[in-house]
């Protein structure tokens, strides 16, 4: 056991370095633990591989301090959970948004730092439930974003489907995918008896925006160890990335 923490420790600030940018990828959590994140650590180093630009992992929010968050260009949660930064660390992370940083969340950043009320509006909406993993239909809304150039506009999927909290906390939100309600079950029946109902006729599953002076993408994809494998799903998180660090890609 120990053996296998200092293993991982070692593993979790090795950094991939050089090229176009520099990714903090951030997999802290303090409240339910996805075992995909180990996948998606792979899936991101991947990217970096392929794309050029160097990434530190870290699960230690030490690295959130005005300092270290200098050198990195865009910073990633993944499949964060729970209250992971103190009130110092949010300070830093916030100023670094503020100086023009970009910040990328998957999965269940929505179900992270929920009383930071500057990171529930950076993000957009917070996570509220979700009913059993199932197939559903996605639609693509919006294609001038980078990384959606090999969705079709109407997907199949396999997911962890979230629901958001309404109304969502930014109006300047941009939508890039939404899933179709009435391909899937999206009731769940919760402990006091009563029962969930989904979003309804919109239900939006990725999106975007400028926030404070930074940028911010989000994608709710990204539950399942296999996910990390597919091209498509790889596009829109670089394309995620991408975008969160550099300001570019969008169509004009």
């Amino acid at each position: 056991m120990t053996l296998f923490c200092l293993v991982s420790i070692a593993f979790a600030t090795q950094a991939q370095h050089g090229g176009q940018f520099r990714a903090l990828l951030f997999t802290k959590t303090m409240g339910w633990y996805h075992y995909s994140i180990h996948s998606g650590v792979d899936a991101v180093q991947g990217l970096a591989a392929r794309h050029t630009f160097s990434v530190d992992w870290q699960e230690n929010a030490s690295v959130f301090n005005e300092e270290r968050l200098k050198n990195y260009d865009v910073v990633i949660f993944l499949n964060t959970t729970g209250d992971i930064l103190n009130d110092e660390q949010q300070a830093a992370f916030e100023k670094y948004i503020q100086n023009g940083g970009g910040w990328v969340g998957v999965h269940s950043a929505a179900d992270t730092e929920y009383d930071w009320e500057w990171y529930t509006k950076m993000l957009g909406m917070m996570f509220r439930t979700h009913p059993r993993e199932q197939t559903a239909m996605l639609d693509i809304m919006d294609r001038s974003f980078p990384g959606m150039e090999r969705w079709a506009d109407r997907q199949i999927w396999t997911d962890e489907w979230y629901q958001y909290r309404q109304p969502a906390l930014a109006d300047d939100l941009n939508y890039l995918i939404k899933v179709d309600e009435s391909t899937y079950d999206p009731s769940r029946k919760l402990r006091d008896g009563s029962t969930t109902e989904g979003m309804g006729d919109f239900h939006p599953i990725a999106w975007y925006h400028e926030y404070d002076g930074g940028r911010a993408f989000y994608t709710g994809l990204g539950h399942k160890d296999d996910i990390y494998k597919d091209q498509a799903y790889l596009d829109h998180l670089y394309g995620g990335i991408y975008w969160a660090a550099t300001g570019k890609g969008l169509k004009k």
